[in-house]
């Protein structure tokens, strides 16, 4: 192993490949450094929050630890788990995953197109799921990069996989990254887990104009075609290299 992929890596199992060795360091240092991110962008207090990462050509994904602050987070201790949503043996696991391990492992298992989970309780779009109120499609943005509203997801108790079957459900079929979970807060998925952290930061400044414009009058809709036109052009020709819709 490398120098980088030992210091990210307390441990690997016996037997384990330096392909899969160097693929479970590089996910332990994108998910610590991208909860920064949701530092940064104001979207997590406290140890609250959590980013997942699935880990390429493997069934494993990486986790922020439990109650563990945000300046303590290293990628050493970030916690690789199976998509059981258990702790995956030999890897140094020296901390417990996040309470929400078990709603990301059943994303995981049940959207084979997504590579990436986060959870925040951002403020504004916690407050249109504490309204169990779907936060309408009424600015571009919005079209651009959740193709429609951001729907609301079931209310579920935190603990198992509860909370990953209302993912599922309400994004099976949706454009939207993001759901609002009913009284609890956001999720988002993506492509990888930097794609879901772009997506929770969109939903809380979508979720924090929206909110704004409600208190001027009534809110005007985009018509579907034009959601639409937003979402193609945003999705495949915006940017320098566009990928394309996850689904």
């Amino acid at each position: 192993m490398t120098d980088a992929t030992a210091s990210a890596n307390p441990a690997t199992p016996d037997g384990t490949t330096d392909e899969t060795a160097a693929a479970v360091a590089r996910a332990r240092e994108r998910v610590a450094s991208l909860h920064g991110e949701l530092v940064r962008y104001g979207l997590v207090i406290w140890t609250g929050g959590n980013v997942s990462e699935r880990v390429p050509g493997t069934d494993l994904f990486v986790i922020k630890p439990s109650g563990v602050s945000s300046d303590d987070l290293t990628p050493a201790n970030q916690v690789v788990c199976t998509l059981d949503g258990v702790p995956a043996e030999g890897w140094g696991n020296a901390h417990g995953p996040s309470s929400d391990t078990a709603a990301h492992a059943y994303v995981y298992r049940n959207m084979p197109e997504v590579n990436g989970v986060v959870h925040t309780h951002s403020t504004y779009a916690t407050a249109w799921a504490a309204r169990a109120e779907e936060i309408p499609c009424v600015i571009t943005a919005m079209a651009d990069e959740f193709g429609g509203p951001i729907p609301v997801g079931p209310f579920a108790i935190i603990g198992d996989d509860t909370i990953g079957r209302g993912i599922v459900e309400t994004l099976s079929g949706h454009r939207s990254r993001a759901v609002l979970m009913q009284n609890h807060g956001v999720f988002t998925i993506g492509k990888d887990a930097k794609d879901a952290v772009k997506a929770a930061v969109m939903c809380e400044d979508v979720a924090r104009t929206v909110h704004i414009a409600k208190q001027g009058g009534e809110l005007v809709p985009i018509a579907p075609e034009n959601i639409d036109r937003l979402f193609d052009r945003y999705q495949n020709v915006y940017g320098q290299n566009p990928e394309g819709a996850m689904r």
